[in-house]
């Protein structure tokens, strides 16, 4: 095996724990000796131990002169735990690869410089475009202080989401609906409006993984949740009901512990209100799942970084029938939103299509 071989294998370890290590990114870490591994780590849940220092545990004494190779530049900081680049510099790393550094200002490059001050060799940028989209959902909250927001329809050929009647069951096959949970389990919490609550009833869950449940959030502007929702009585994953200040004041309603309202000022609810909010509680990135509406809000705030969209071979046809993006829209085509196709995969018989918004 060469560098490459081992930084992309700490890589794979650390894909393993996307979703289960809010508001910490996921990394991995392996310590190589004598081109042989003799410790390998990734961080489980915050506040647990570090990759570096899972991999340190399991080299022991062997990890002195090893070379070790890290997905995210080391800590160096005092948090939850101690800095892990004192911990490699303790250990007797002879040297270090780093895939990308750290944009949190509590490192910064400070753990880096820690390292190289001990007279340990850093190399920095190994597989770092791999490293980069393995944690683009963090490295944006921690540049934006918001989560990172995905979109999620399910439509049909023709574009709709639903028939003229609000029958939406089932747009897409089982295999798709399958790969949903799938990136419901790679988000710290998903989104829905009271809407969807109210015509579907969803558990909002997912089946996929083990980890944190994603906490479920619901956009409520009138705190109209009914008590016998599966969200507020299930106990599966925690419910967040954002609601405005004007609603929650005049509500006398109690809600099971599990379940917290939250407040918005605003009594339009605007979705940068909310996403503000989300932020000061650490909530990194969103799936959306919401109807029409709600991704309508989103794409006219331009606050979504990336669609996920399942297209069915079937067509329902009719005016009435809602299709993805729903509110007021934008009056003019420059005004768009452009963005760029990541990938198109056959997911049973259906297409699923991802994309990125495309910022310049």
């Amino acid at each position: 095996m060469n560098h490459m071989d081992f930084m992309n294998t700490a890589i794979e370890m650390a894909k393993s724990t996307i979703g289960q290590t809010r508001p910490n990114p996921s990394v991995g870490c392996l310590l190589v000796n004598n081109g042989r591994i003799v410790g390998m780590g990734a961080h489980l849940k915050a506040g647990e131990g570090h990759a570096e220092i899972q991999a340190l545990k399991m080299a022991g004494s062997e990890a002195e002169g090893s070379t070790a190779y890290v997905t995210l530049e080391p800590c160096s900081h005092h948090g939850r735990t101690p800095p892990c680049s004192d911990a490699l510099i303790h250990a007797g790393v002879s040297e270090v690869y780093v895939a990308s550094q750290d944009p949190n200002p509590l490192v910064a490059g400070q753990g880096v410089s820690k390292l190289q001050a001990a007279g340990i060799k850093v190399t920095i940028g190994l597989l770092e475009e791999e490293a980069l989209k393995l944690n683009r959902m963090f490295f944006h909250y921690i540049s934006h202080k918001r989560p990172y927001v995905t979109l999620k329809a399910a439509a049909t050929l023709d574009g709709k989401i639903a028939s003229h009647t609000g029958d939406s069951k089932w747009i897409t096959g089982e295999e798709a609906r399958k790969d949903v949970h799938a990136f419901r389990h790679q988000h710290d919490a998903i989104l829905v409006g009271i809407g969807t609550v109210l015509s579907d009833d969803p558990s909002l869950t997912t089946r996929y993984g083990e980890g944190l449940s994603p906490i479920r959030i619901i956009l409520d502007r009138n705190l109209r949740i009914p008590s016998d929702a599966k969200v507020i009585n299930d106990q599966k994953a925690e419910t967040w009901v954002i609601t405005t200040k004007q609603a929650a004041g005049k509500s006398e309603r109690v809600f099971p512990a599990h379940v917290h309202v939250l407040e918005v000022a605003n009594p339009a609810l605007p979705i940068e209100d909310v996403l503000a909010l989300l932020g000061k509680r650490e909530i990194t990135s969103i799936f959306v799942e919401g109807g029409s509406e709600v991704h309508g809000s989103f794409l006219e705030a331009r606050t979504f970084q990336q669609v996920i969209t399942y297209i069915a071979p079937k067509l329902i046809g009719g005016k009435e029938s809602p299709s993805a993006f729903g509110a007021k829209g934008f009056e003019f085509m420059s005004e768009a939103v452009d963005l760029s196709i990541e990938s198109v995969e056959r997911i049973g018989h259906d297409i699923r299509i991802i994309s990125s918004r495309r910022t310049s």
